[in-house]
């Protein structure tokens, strides 16, 4: 099996795709997104792959409805099979990004964070630097824990706050792995620049 890093977050709309997108490239990776919920705008799976210029691999499940992975199956009289859902076997390191955050339902009885625990495979945590991103991390960090998946720790998104990334650090006992700011003018060389100032991987994957 490849070098698997799973990317997560601690919420929707924080940037983890555009962390996943640097990630990517960085590492001169292939992307997968398993569930793609909403079809009408660019996908993340394109996203990554304009922004990254690296191979993606086509999504488990492509749901038209913008919505949580299991209403958006349930709409179209769809539910979705944790089993259509094994990582994919590829040459060289493997990016794969969730949807949403850990506690988002891919069908009745399965969350998101259910599928990682099964797959085993060390995880990034995304969190944005805005208010109330400290009561979010810290409990995203712990029901990683208590499910026993590894975690790499923490990349952080927006301005910097450091006392606020600090406390988080402490309190989740997690590494601090770097802050992508918000990048105004976003493209694959801006993105590329951005990521290497903020982010060191060599020894921790």
């Amino acid at each position: 099996m490849s070098s698997t890093i799973i990317v997560t977050g601690t919420d929707t709309g924080i940037g983890k795709t555009v962390f996943a997108a640097g990630l990517t490239q960085a590492l001169a990776a292939t992307y997968w997104k398993p569930i793609q919920a909403g079809l009408s705008e660019e996908t993340d799976s394109e996203v990554v792959a304009r922004l990254s210029g690296q191979p993606t691999l086509l999504e488990a499940y492509r749901l038209n409805l913008p919505a949580s992975p299991h209403l958006a199956a349930e709409a179209e009289g769809i539910i979705i099979d944790p089993d259509r859902l094994k990582i994919p076997d590829v040459s060289g390191p493997l990016v794969i990004e969730g949807a949403g955050g850990l506690m988002v339902p891919i069908n009745r009885n399965t969350l998101f964070l259910d599928v990682f625990a099964d797959w085993q495979a060390p995880i990034i945590l995304c969190a944005r630097t805005q208010l109330g991103t400290i009561n979010h991390t810290l409990l995203s960090l712990r029901a990683l824990r208590d499910a026993g998946c590894p975690v790499i720790g923490v990349a952080f998104i927006g301005d910097a706050e450091p006392k606020v990334e600090q406390t988080i650090c402490d309190f989740g006992k997690t590494r601090h792995l770097g802050r992508l700011p918000m990048i105004k003018h976003l493209t694959p060389e801006t993105l590329r620049a951005s990521f290497s100032k903020a982010f060191d991987f060599r020894g921790l994957i």
